[in-house]
């Protein structure tokens, strides 16, 4: 089973949670001991730029160097 989720600050150390989802699946108690495998995801910024539209002349900001 798998679950993304962001890791938070808790006092002076870092917590993850679980969603609720994958507690239920799991069939997961309170003070039950789990096994957790970590691996950092890879952010995608497919699609960051859309809409920004084409470059022009308009856009130059050098031009207005001397």
């Amino acid at each position: 089973m798998a679950a993304l989720t962001k890791i938070r600050v808790l006092g002076g150390s870092l917590a993850v949670t679980l969603p609720i989802d994958l507690v239920r699946t799991a069939g997961l108690k309170k003070d039950e001991l789990v096994e957790i495998k970590v691996k950092k995801v890879k952010k995608n910024y497919f699609g960051a730029l859309k809409g920004i539209g084409s470059y022009k002349r308009e856009d130059d900001r050098t031009k207005d160097r001397g």
